[in-house]
């Protein structure tokens, strides 16, 4: 069965991808044979995240909270084969504290940007006849309620029901959408946060498997949904979170 995992001959998509979990994933689909394009909004951290990975990466500089920015971009590509849907954010603040400049700010990027990046992608596959793979970077916090992360949370489930309407709508063309819902993920962006003893100890007690997750249990499902492997699998989610939402 191993040979349903190798990538090779297709060009993957992966948006935040300077860093952080998105630069994981690029890094594992190169791995995994995959030619892939790193968009991100700063060219200098895009170039320097494309040297450490190789040959196989290139950089696409471009802000996708605006779709016919990233349209125009998208033109200039050959075919795409996969899309990992990762650029987010998230502001964690009271629900009776919450702007809306702040719920503007995580909804364009989680949901309104996930959803245009979406479609430009699958009306570039649908033109060169793809049976692609979509997969976009959902939550824990998709399934579930957490203090703090009122907006966040509506985020994530929005992004999940959209993941379902669209595994539905565009199976007949053989193109499959599902989610990748981690827990919290040490990274360099957020490896301060676990320095804090009792932040960690909260997190870890709500983790079945007690430990934090890192970028490789994250890049592996996300591997494997763009695989062969994962060929009856759409409208679904895999979720990386270490037995989180299943108490």
């Amino acid at each position: 069965m191993a040979h349903t995992f190798d990538l090779t001959g297709k060009r993957a998509l992966v948006t935040g991808a300077s860093r952080g979990l998105g630069l994981g994933c690029a890094q594992a689909l190169a791995d995994a044979g995959a030619d892939v394009v790193l968009v991100g909004r700063t060219a200098a951290d895009l170039e320097t995240a494309v040297k450490g990975i190789g040959p196989r990466a290139s950089a696409l500089a471009c802000d996708v909270t605006y779709p016919a920015g990233f349209k125009a971009a998208l033109a200039t590509l050959p075919a795409i084969h996969i899309l990992v849907n990762n650029a987010g954010t998230n502001i964690p603040e009271p629900f009776g504290a919450v702007t809306e400049e702040h719920y503007d700010t995580i909804f364009d990027i989680n949901v309104r940007a996930a959803f245009f990046v979406a479609q430009a992608v699958v009306a570039k596959m649908r033109a060169g006849k793809v049976k692609g793979s979509i997969i976009n970077m959902s939550s824990q916090m998709g399934h579930v309620g957490s203090v703090n992360r009122t907006v966040y949370c509506a985020s994530k489930h929005a992004l999940e029901g959209l993941t379902k309407a669209m595994g539905v709508e565009l199976a007949p063309e053989g193109i499959r959408v599902n989610t990748v819902a981690p827990t919290f993920i040490e990274t360099p962006m957020t490896k301060p946060f676990f320095e804090n003893a009792a932040f960690k100890d909260a997190v870890l007690k709500n983790i079945p498997l007690g430990r934090i997750g890192d970028l490789s249990d994250v890049s592996g499902a996300v591997v494997f949904l763009a695989s062969d492997a994962a060929g009856l699998i759409t409208g679904s989610c895999i979720k990386v979170d270490g037995g989180w939402t299943a108490q």
